[in-house]
């Protein structure tokens, strides 16, 4: 993929929503997601976001405004998951991105039959826009991994310079933003020196990840060499890993997290697409004093362009504060970029074995942190395993979740002589442990 007239700033809608200054959702994203409108019985289908609007893929189907693959790729978008659409492959995928720009943009013959098909988004809700097969989540923030190290009195495991680390999570958990999330059950020591208790999670995070969408897979015992890893992904949203950190701490020695991350994942509603990321692509680098990747996960074009800066932001909104209608304080502000292995890095090194990705497959980029103290991207980074509170305004302070707090992620990507495009929002709200458990 290169950059094309559709990265072009200077192009507007004839939405003037989509042109407004700090829209998520001008032209030159257009994500796509899985909706229906609130309050009716009717089939989900594929949308594509413009300002404040969705157009609805299946209207737009039925109105004869594309033409050939473009039309081939609406009516595959139009069905209850975009698998169907992920299927038909990367032509698909550009065609019907070129042909709804070339639908919604300013002065298009078009503008009357498309505009009928537009659903405000506030009266929209949203499903997981893909069928999920596999989901597998990745560690791959060197600054994540050496905060939580440092309060243990640990180094950082010597694998980590060497491999992109991951584990499997669980598919039937994932939900999407609005997700209510319950409290999980589990065994935990309060004492490293006693015996465990089971009983409600007591330090309950969340972390702040990316998640990628495969796009293509590859065949069983043929893995996906680096420089051609990009070409896999389909795009990319904002993914929140819930983690019940006390319980996790007892369990994962020494096969890894189970109960402490399979309760639930939180998926925004929008996938943005590798090509209208294209533009904010960025050099990926590691210190000198750091071991280099082995030959299968180095190479000069990861270097010069596998890595995305997208600005992420994490806030909570306990329950008082979202019943008084506060604005959330924001806890946290990073960057995508400072990742210690690219998206690229990981489906090679997770194809190299010879496991076979398949499309509609979900990656996790593992917790995202940056090198600045307000660059963590979980709480038991920012506050040293709850010893430290930080201050979520109007005199709440939090070491951990509680009860009723919401979760607030927020990205976009912003650079000179490009617009600035957005991811919406990733939201989830704790509900107190089932009184079954």
């Amino acid at each position: 993929m290169e950059l094309n007239h559709t990265h072009d700033a200077s192009r507007h809608s004839w939405l003037d929503s989509a042109n407004a200054a700090g829209c998520d959702f001008p032209l030159q994203n257009l994500p796509l997601c899985i909706f229906r409108r609130l309050g009716r019985a009717e089939p989900w289908r594929g949308g594509v976001a413009i300002g404040d609007q969705i157009v609805d893929l299946a209207a737009l189907h039925g109105r004869g405004c594309l033409q050939d693959l473009a039309a081939e790729a609406t009516r595959a978008a139009a069905a209850p998951t975009l698998n169907a659409l992920l299927d038909l492959g990367p032509s698909a995928w550009r065609a019907l991105r070129h042909g709804i720009f070339a639908l919604l943009e300013a002065d298009s013959v078009h503008e009357r039959p498309v505009r009928e098909t537009l659903v405000p988004q506030a009266a929209a809700e949203f499903a997981v826009p893909i069928r999920i097969g596999d989901y597998t989540d990745f560690y791959t923030s060197l600054d994540h991994a050496v905060n939580c190290c440092r309060q243990f009195g640990l180094e950082v495991n010597p694998n980590f310079d060497w491999l992109p680390i991951a584990y499997h999570g669980r598919v039937s958990s994932i939900g999407v933003s609005g997700q209510q999330v319950y409290r999980p059950m589990g065994q935990y020591r309060a004492d490293p020196g006693s015996a465990p208790v089971y009983g409600p999670c007591q330090r309950l995070d969340y972390e702040l990840e990316v998640g990628a969408v495969i796009g293509i897979g590859n065949a069983r015992g043929t893995p996906i060499p680096l420089a051609k890893a990009q070409q896999h992904i389909f795009g990319l949203c904002l993914l929140n890993d819930w983690s019940a950190r006390d319980i996790q701490t007892w369990e994962m020695q020494p096969l890894g997290p189970f109960l402490a991350k399979n309760f639930a994942t939180t998926l925004s509603p929008w996938i943005v697409t590798l090509e209208a990321l294209l533009p904010y692509r960025t050099g990926w680098t590691r210190s000198p004093g750091r071991p280099q990747p082995l030959d299968y996960l180095r190479s000069a074009d990861n270097a010069a362009a596998g890595a995305f800066d997208i600005q992420l932001e994490v806030s909570i909104l306990s329950a008082r504060q979202l019943t008084q209608g506060r604005q959330p304080r924001t806890l946290t502000h990073t960057s995508f970029r400072h990742q210690y292995w690219t998206l690229s890095q990981m489906i090679a090194h997770h194809t190299m074995g010879g496991c076979n990705l398949q499309s509609g497959d979900l990656l996790g980029s593992g917790t995202i942190s940056g090198p600045a103290p307000g660059e963590a991207g979980a709480l038991i980074e920012l506050t040293v395993s709850g010893t430290q509170p930080v201050d979520i305004g109007d005199g709440e302070q939090r070491g951990f979740l509680e009860d009723g707090d919401t979760v607030v992620f927020r990205g976009w990507c912003e650079r000179d002589d490009y617009a600035r495009i957005g991811f919406g929002l990733n939201y989830g709200t704790v509900l107190p442990a089932p009184a079954s458990a």
